[in-house]
């Protein structure tokens, strides 16, 4: 049974190619973060190693020790893999040793226990150019008991050559309506809460099945639209200063502008009066607040803007200069007693 939810033209397609025996002997997933590629990842490693006559059968030893991280011909590579659990030093690529070590001395070696090995590279847009040039020689003469499975959320970071060896698969957004279906089975979990959730997820069930359970999520999301939503009535100086409280990494960076523009798409769909298709659901007074304020011309040139400003965040842009250009770009009100924010918080 395939665990990977909202993307069954891909697992047709996999399964065809299992059942043919015509799988690529590497595969690109691409998608957003907690989109369902890992488990896709799994789920193929587990339809190609599983003795079951519908595999993967999710049941037996073998696919439950998969599921597990406990299964030796499933090799999952990340820019930790390899490394001392005890050294606190952060690593920010996926090295050439790594590589060198784990999969191009690995693939030669034949299945200890399966049919196939498969080599899982999760996030490989952060593999360094030593280290896509040698999995590159392994993509280019790959030995037949090796599959080999890229996941990445942003593919323009990998070597084009490396794409070219590989079999592209893109992962939509899951449906809201199979989002809330799958969160109605987690107990005690309010109807309200559901539909939060499924909103807020973006078409990623990873990220909604996360938040359940972890609620530092929502509490960070919290934080940071307080001050956000603040900074719209406040001066240059408060303003300016909000930028030492952001994140100063590229993946933070780009999660918080994603945030503010899934907030000024919802202000656009107030002024357009389609209330139900907003996403930030329990900041509504909120978000009424900005819509009385601004024109449509002065959101629809602020989302211009950080949409710019996330195509530089991608090529590592300087991260302090392009937050103080959204802060002057954003639309600037005084204070008004007829559209105050609402300071009460959520509603």
């Amino acid at each position: 049974m395939w665990q990977t939810a909202g993307q069954d033209h891909i697992i047709n397609f996999l399964k065809d190619s299992v059942d043919r025996g015509s799988l690529a002997h590497a595969c690109l997933f691409v998608g957003p973060p907690h989109i369902g590629k890992m488990t896709l990842a799994l789920d193929l490693a587990s339809a190609l190693n599983c003795s079951n006559q519908s595999p993967p059968c999710g049941s037996c030893r073998t696919c439950q020790r998969i599921r597990q991280g406990k299964y030796a011909d499933v090799i999952v590579i990340d820019k930790n893999a390899g490394r001392d659990p005890k050294d606190r030093k952060k690593s920010t690529e996926i090295s050439i040793d790594t590589i060198r070590e784990l999969l191009q001395r690995g693939s030669i070696l034949p299945p200890y226990e399966g049919k196939y090995k498969i080599f899982i590279i999760d996030d490989a847009d952060l593999l360094s150019v030593e280290a896509a040039n040698c999995l590159l020689k392994t993509l280019e003469e790959p030995p037949q008991h090796i599959i080999i499975l890229l996941l990445t959320s942003e593919e323009n970071i990998l070597l084009p050559t490396v794409i070219s060896r590989c079999q592209r698969f893109e992962l939509k957004p899951v449906a809201t309506g199979e989002i809330e279906a799958r969160l109605s089975k987690v107990a005690g979990l309010a109807q309200e809460r559901i539909k939060l959730l499924s909103k807020l997820s973006g078409g990623c069930l990873g990220w909604a099945l996360t938040a359940v359970s972890d609620e530092s999520y929502l509490r960070n999301r919290e934080s940071r639209l307080s001050v956000f939503v603040s900074l719209i009535t406040g001066n240059w100086d408060e303003r300016l200063s909000c930028i030492s409280q952001l994140p100063s990494d590229r993946s933070g960076s780009e999660e918080i502008i994603k945030l503010w523009l899934s907030w000024c798409r919802d202000v656009m769909l107030l002024k357009y009066n389609c209330e139900d298709a907003i996403t930030n659901l329990d900041r509504i007074n909120d978000l009424r607040s900005w819509a009385n304020m601004l024109t449509v011309l002065e959101i629809k040139e602020f989302i211009d803007s950080l949409n710019k400003m996330l195509i530089n965040v991608s090529y590592n842009a300087n991260l302090r200069l392009v937050f103080e250009v959204l802060m002057l770009d954003m639309p600037k009100k005084e204070r008004r007693a007829d559209y105050a924010l609402n300071s009460a918080g959520p509603n």
